[in-house]
C-alpha cells in the first residue's frame, strides 16, 4: 500500500484553495475518491458544485462529497463561542474519513484557520494525521499554519502575497476567485 502524503498549503497570498481542488479532479479523474470539507466557509463558491460534475453516471471517475462544517468566515473578525461547535462536528466527520479507505484525498481548507483561533487543537489534528489510513493523501490549506503542522506536512507551500486583487479593491470574481 502506497503512503499518503500530507500537503500543506499556507501563506497570504491566492490560490490555495484553487491547488486544493486542482488536485481534487486531477484525483477525481484517475478514479479516485475525494471528500471536501471547507471549514470556516459558509457562502457555496464554484468548487462545491463539482459533485455535480462528477457524481454522474461514469464509471471511470471517482466520486467527491463536499461539506462546510463552519458557521461562516471571519477573517475580518474574531470567532463567536458558537463557531467552535460546527468545527468540532466537522472534524468528528474528517477523522472517521481520514481513518476509513472511503476517501483516497481527503481536503481540509480553511483547517488552519479553525487552529489559529482555538476552535480546534492543534495537537488533536496532529494525532489524527499520525494515526490516520497510511494511503490517505490529505491536503490542509489556510492562512496561519502552526509551525507542527508544517513540520508534519511534506510538501509545504507558502504561497506568498506580492500583488492580490483584494488588496487593491477588486472584490473575488464568480468562476475566478470563487
Amino acid at each position: 500500500e502506497k503512503a499518503g502524503s500530507v500537503h500543506a498549503h499556507t501563506g497570504n497570498g491566492e490560490g490555495k484553495t484553487t491547488a486544493a481542488f486542482g488536485l481534487a479532479v486531477r484525483a477525481l479523474c484517475a478514479g479516485k475518491n475525494v471528500y471536501g470539507g471547507q471549514f470556516v466557509k459558509s457562502m457555496k463558491s464554484n468548487e462545491t458544485k463539482i459533485e455535480r460534475l462528477f457524481n454522474g453516471s461514469d464509471p471511470t471517475f471517482g466520486r467527491i462529497h463536499t461539506e462546510q462544517p463552519g458557521r461562516g468566515c471571519f477573517v475580518e473578525k474574531d470567532p463567536e463561542p458558537a463557531d467552535a461547535e460546527p468545527a468540532r462536528q466537522g472534524w468528528a466527520r474528517c477523522t472517521a474519513l481520514l481513518h476509513s479507505r472511503e476517501c483516497d484525498v481527503v481536503i481540509l481548507d480553511e483547517l488552519t484557520i479553525a487552529l489559529h483561533f482555538g476552535l480546534l487543537p492543534t495537537s488533536l489534528v496532529l494525532n489524527v494525521l499520525h494515526s490516520r489510513c497510511p494511503s490517505v493523501e490529505v491536503i490542509i490549506t489556510g492562512r496561519y499554519a502552526p509551525g507542527k503542522l508544517l513540520d508534519a506536512a511534506d510538501p509545504v507551500t507558502d504561497t506568498g502575497e506580492m500583488k492580490r486583487h483584494y488588496t487593491q479593491g477588486l472584490l473575488s470574481r464568480i468562476g475566478i476567485d470563487r
